[in-house]
């Protein structure tokens, strides 16, 4: 085995990576029908978030192409789920905002998956959820500033 290679490294990154896609596997089958966990995850964002964004800043928040999050607002546009205005300022950029079908949806969503998470929060117990969401928040934060110094 290569001595660079950090068992407990490996060890933290394949329990994320299942954890990552058993979340995403909950959440997709409680989606509403049509709605993708791409469109929920920009939804969510934007409800959260409270304000109109960019496709520039959506993309970057998802680290995705610009292309990627063209296709998927083109999606929540013609679903109604969210309003894309012209920058009265500046003609070429534009704004995105969610919209009250957009904010149902979400709502909707989140209230069909929320109770099988709150059962996998309480069978794993608040204290450790809270001793761990930090590590969690960290390493998010450790691979954000990774991704921004590898584009550069």
């Amino acid at each position: 085995m290569n001595d660079s290679v950090d068992p407990l490294a490996g060890a933290l990154f394949s329990e994320v990576f299942m954890a990552d896609q058993l979340a995403r596997n909950l959440v997709s089958r409680t989606l509403p029908k049509g709605m993708e966990i791409s469109h929920f995850s920009v939804l969510n964002h934007l409800a959260h978030y409270g304000e109109e964004r960019t496709p520039a800043q959506l993309a970057a928040a998802f680290h995705v192409t610009r292309g990627a999050m063209t296709n998927t607002l083109s999606k929540l546009v013609w679903a109604g789920h969210v309003h894309i205005r012209p920058d009265w300022d500046d003609a070429r950029r534009k704004f995105v905002a969610i919209s009250p079908a957009g904010r149902a949806a979400r709502d909707t969503a989140v209230a069909a998956f929320m109770p099988a998470i709150t059962e996998i929060v309480r069978d794993i117990g608040s204290d450790k959820i809270k001793l761990a969401l930090p590590v969690l928040r960290e390493l998010r934060l450790k691979l954000e500033n990774s991704m921004l110094v590898n584009t550069r």
